[in-house]
């Protein structure tokens, strides 16, 4: 039987990601910008890839969600994973900093082009960790890649249509760019000032949506990596959906955490006003990391 990491309190539904947000995060800055780290770009697939690298000891990679940057998604546990591991922070296909294609996104290239950078920064294998639809992205690295993925930490997953509400795809297909998060708008024009590029970005997620496909049975029951599914039980995928796929997932572990779509890591559109690095789920993570694969 799969052992289970599990926390559940009844909140009210709320997609976070995909509403409107409610906090923008002044002090995001201040911590990362602390920390010591070195930049870069990356010729990868004919794509030019920004990423940023912190910390010492095994690489840990990271995948940020939808519409994000690195710090929109992960700026709040930078500074916690970097204690113990070498991160290595990517910024997709147009997203942030990186260049874009005259192609559309999708899960299966955006890792290919992650593969192609570890390639680049000579690096063999790597933990990774991927949150919304880098968790997909991170997913299709053990699909793909499996020989570069060491462990795999895919944080609020939609690998089904049937995995969350049908309101969700009505939102997806109805959408509109105002509606996009304030927070990844603001975000996205520090980094990168081209509002151009900014609703390139929205178009080009919103469609990978609305056309989104299934991951097969047969592809998650490929996966060979030892596999960490983390949702919140507030989250855009229901927590039934995970369970299942967990039981398709030959070695893996899952955690159902109180809240929204990403507040166990501080997403910045989850993210609650005062918060402390107690509200964030890291110990649970460096804990499957640190543990010997079976």
């Amino acid at each position: 039987m799969k052992r289970v990491i599990l926390c559940i309190i009844l909140i009210p539904f709320v997609v976070s990601g995909y509403g409107k947000a409610k906090l923008i995060d002044h002090r995001m800055s201040i911590i990362t910008d602390s920390l010591g780290f070195k930049s870069g770009y990356a010729e990868v697939n004919g794509l030019k890839m920004y990423y940023e690298i912190y910390g010492q000891g095994h690489p840990l990679v990271l995948i940020h969600g939808g519409g994000s940057t690195i710090q929109t998604t992960f700026g709040r546990v930078i500074p916690l994973f970097a204690m113990h591991r070498q991160l290595i922070c990517v910024e997709l296909q147009a997203h942030g900093r990186t260049g874009d294609r005259n192609t559309g996104i999708s899960f299966e290239q955006d890792a290919d082009d992650v593969a192609a950078l570890l390639k680049n920064l000579h690096i063999k294998k790597a933990d990774i960790f991927g949150f919304s639809n880098g968790g997909n992205t991170a997913l299709q690295m053990a699909i793909r890649y499996p020989q570069l993925c060491n462990k795999i930490i895919a944080g609020s997953v939609l690998l089904k249509r049937n995995g969350t509400f049908p309101q969700f795809w009505e939102f997806m297909k109805n959408g509109t760019f105002k509606q996009m998060p304030q927070p990844y708008k603001e975000a996205f024009l520090k980094v990168n000032p081209d509002s151009s590029k900014l609703f390139n970005m929205y178009q080009k997620c919103a469609n990978r949506m609305i056309n989104f496909k299934d991951f097969s049975d047969e592809q998650i029951k490929s996966i060979k990596a030892p596999v960490l599914l983390i949702n919140g039980d507030a989250d855009v995928a229901t927590p039934e959906h995970i369970v299942a796929m967990s039981r398709l997932i030959p070695n893996c572990r899952l955690a159902i955490i109180p809240g929204g779509h990403g507040a166990y890591i501080g997403e910045i559109t989850s993210l609650k006003p005062n918060y402390t690095d107690k509200d964030f789920i890291v110990p649970i993570i460096e804990q499957f990391l640190d543990q010997p694969a079976k």
